[in-house]
């Protein structure tokens, strides 16, 4: 006799195949457990068209955007001013605070709409994932009450090394208190956490922190990174060099935090016999791209470091074959899905050592180097490239355990992993 498949509420607010970042993550999620759970997705309007070219009409709500004129406006403001700002520290809490509005309708529509069906019991599990930053509440909980409630993965709030030189603007506005003191002024943020049968979070330094506020038990948290990695990302093999240049690579938004400026940096410091053995590929774009190919030109480095641009995620996938080492300096990062997909492409990955990164690697798959201050970064990052760059055998075999690492990640396994845990919270 068959097993009865769960009925899964699966509350999104961003699920987009066609987009990036959280939303991409919110529908590889959930087109990871479709087959395994009679799940029903709830998401917003705008992201009806990309679902149903993907094949996905059945068994999604979508809830429509608010008709008050304040909250157009308020969107048409973040839309329009929040990109301008060139400075990262302020640019990412500002434009959290004024997405609020509008995810607060969508939370309250997404009550109105399930309350009674969740109430009657037509689910056996109401899951709400995306947005997963911390600070937003699930309004769906007050409805829970037979039903477990499960929430995340949550993540963020991945602090800025006191040595960053944007800190002093950080301080001077004080963002640091804002993720503390949300918990207090948003209704129902308590509440979320406190009812939620099983919270699932991102990144250790996250799960700490909440546990740290809450002081919870154990067994109500889990461990479970947002971001996973597609199987068509899996090398069947090691990394083996041919007769070539050593290829180093960088994928991600050329802004100041994921320390672009620093790999530059250490190539130059690289001694001359390894410049002329090396190719870094630079993937991305962003607010400091001029002046990272000034300072590129400025050190005549214009052989060996090439600026691709930003292009369709789908087409990083050949960088990473491409690449024999990737090197992501990034200071403040609780995610970092590059990571994970360079690691599935077998390259033994340099990475500093923060934030939800270092949940992924271990020291089989590369290095993780502390962001005591901006010189030790940048000196260790040379460094490891030497290393690298020097002991094939060492490329090689951190290669091979990058892709053995990286399967636990892969989407597949990962909804297993979800499944199981519905069962265990059921049970």
């Amino acid at each position: 006799m068959s097993k009865k498949r769960l009925k899964v509420l699966l509350i999104m607010e961003l699920c987009n195949p066609d987009s990036s970042s959280v939303l991409l993550i919110g529908f590889k999620f959930f087109q990871s457990i479709h087959g395994l759970v009679d799940v029903t997705l709830v998401t917003r309007d705008y992201n009806r068209e990309a679902l149903e070219k993907h094949g996905y009409k059945n068994q999604v709500v979508y809830i429509s955007k608010s008709n008050s004129k304040l909250q157009d406006f308020i969107q048409d403001f973040r839309k329009i001013i929040v990109p301008k700002i060139k400075n990262d520290v302020i640019q990412r809490p500002l434009g959290l605070a004024l997405r609020y509005p509008e995810y607060e309708y969508f939370n309250n529509q997404v009550y109105q709409q399930f309350k009674q069906s969740v109430i009657r019991g037509d689910y056996d599990i109401v899951h709400a994932m995306t947005n997963t930053h911390t600070r937003y509440p699930v309004k769906i909980v007050k409805a829970c009450k037979h039903t477990p409630f499960i929430l995340g993965p949550v993540n963020g709030g991945v602090p800025f090394p006191e040595w960053f030189e944007e800190i002093t603007i950080k301080k001077y506005l004080n963002l640091s208190v804002l993720p503390d003191l949300a918990k207090f002024i948003i209704p129902g943020y308590l509440e979320t956490y406190k009812q939620a049968k099983k919270i699932l979070v991102g990144s250790s330094y996250t799960l700490n922190k909440i546990q740290s506020f809450f002081n919870f038990p154990d067994n109500k948290m889990c461990l479970l990174s947002e971001n996973g990695v597609s199987s068509r990302f899996f090398a069947e093999q090691a990394k083996i060099r041919k007769d070539r240049k050593i290829n180093l690579l960088f994928v991600g938004r050329l802004v100041a935090f994921k320390c672009p400026d620093i790999l530059i940096e250490a190539v130059s410091r690289l001694n001359e016999t390894i410049k002329n053995n090396i190719q870094l590929t630079i993937v991305g774009d962003g607010q400091e791209r001029s002046q990272l190919e000034q300072m590129v030109q400025t050190r005549n480095l214009d052989d060996i470091i090439n600026f691709v641009g930003k292009i369709p995620q789908a087409e990083t996938l050949e960088y990473y074959r491409k690449a024999d080492i990737f090197s992501f300096p990034s200071i403040r990062e609780s995610g970092g899905a590059v990571v994970l997909e360079a690691m599935a492409c077998g390259l033994p990955c340099i990475v500093a050592n923060t934030g939800g990164v270092v949940d992924y690697m271990t020291e089989e798959t590369g290095f993780k180097i502390e962001p005591i201050s901006r010189e030790y970064l940048t000196q260790e990052l040379t460094n490891k490239i030497e290393i690298l760059v020097k002991n094939e055998q060492l490329r090689e075999k951190m290669s091979a355990k990058a892709i053995e690492r990286a399967r636990e990640f892969e989407w597949g396994h990962k909804a297993q992993k979800i499944v199981k845990i519905y069962e265990e919270v059921l049970a």
